[in-house]
């Protein structure tokens, strides 16, 4: 299964994980890039030097091609940005912000940037700025999400851009990996599915609420802040949206949801905690290994394609 995407990144398949926040540190990340795909280290809003262990063990771990997704919100983005470069990053993966005033030292030592976008006019400055790929994430992922979906989005973007889109949001079988292709895409980019994965070190209770969710199963909260977030429905949510009809404040909202996060995956509370999940939770019944997982969907598209799709 090679293509452009693959060649770019020296991966043998085109599925990238997501960069999830509390979720996606070096165990995860290894796991996937030993397996084949290309493991992500989500900095989120994490000290720098945790940033940089997280790396270090990831090379201990595999000599296989992995990233760093920044949040380009974190007041520590620039001191992270900068361990990049110390630290030789390969690949890095950006979301809410332009990460343009990092490039010329990222290019400068080979990093490859892929920025996240839900929009098409953003996906062609991120072009314009140098980014050697794009993820274009349809509203149906989990957590902060646009308003866009997959299906219209990802085809949009590609028709927009010449560099490699990767597409992102609903996507957990390798019906989802095919569709992918034939909306133009080069690759996946998956969350949900790997959250319950063997390697990950989410709470058991997080994993199961996954895996028993249904088709509606998820809610999106923040709307009315500008800042949506979906999640798996819980008490946390109900009580978040009750506020939000009855004009709460920004600051109360934020208040609900504080420490949220790391309450679902490192405490296990499933009724308080924020489970940010896809609406392709669904789709996720059952507990994989990355590498299972992985051969997995690529099994399931490569029959649907005869495995003549992927030179595209």
């Amino acid at each position: 299964m090679k293509n452009r995407l693959t060649e770019l990144l020296g991966i043998e398949y085109p599925v990238i994980q997501g960069g999830m926040s509390w979720v996606a540190e070096q165990n995860l990340a290894s796991a996937v890039s030993q397996a084949g795909g290309l493991g992500i280290i989500a900095a989120g809003n994490a000290p720098s030097e945790w940033v940089r262990e997280q790396i270090r063990e990831v090379k201990r771990k595999t000599d296989k091609p992995f990233g760093l997704n920044i949040m380009l919100m974190n007041p520590n983005a620039d001191e992270i940005a900068k361990i990049v470069v110390e630290e030789s990053v390969p690949i890095v993966t950006t979301g809410a912000g332009n990460p343009a005033k990092y490039m010329d030292m990222w290019k400068a030592v080979g990093v490859k940037v892929i920025p996240v976008v839900a929009s098409v006019a953003l996906a062609k400055r991120m072009e314009r700025s140098g980014a050697d790929a794009v993820i274009a994430e349809g509203t149906e992922a989990g957590g902060h999400i646009g308003e866009t979906t997959t299906m219209v989005l990802v085809p949009q973007i590609a028709d927009a851009v010449n560099i490699p889109v990767i597409a992102a949001g609903g996507i957990a079988d390798g019906r989802g990996l095919a569709a992918a292709f034939m909306l133009g895409a080069s690759g996946v980019q998956i969350g949900t599915h790997f959250v319950v994965t063997k390697e990950s070190i989410v709470h058991q209770n997080y994993k199961n609420a996954i895996i028993k969710a249904s088709d509606i199963d998820t809610k999106v909260t923040g709307r009315t802040t500008g800042h949506p977030v979906r999640c798996l429905r819980n008490q946390m949510t109900r009580e978040y949206l009750k506020k939000e009809e009855e004009g709460a404040t920004l600051e109360e909202l934020e208040y609900l949801t504080l420490g949220g996060l790391k309450k679902a995956v490192v405490d296990g509370d499933t009724t308080n905690g924020s489970l940010m999940a896809g609406q392709s939770a669904g789709l996720v019944k059952a507990e994989y290994t990355c590498k299972e997982f992985i051969e997995k969907i690529v099994g399931e598209a490569e029959t649907l394609f005869e495995g003549k799709l992927w030179e595209k």
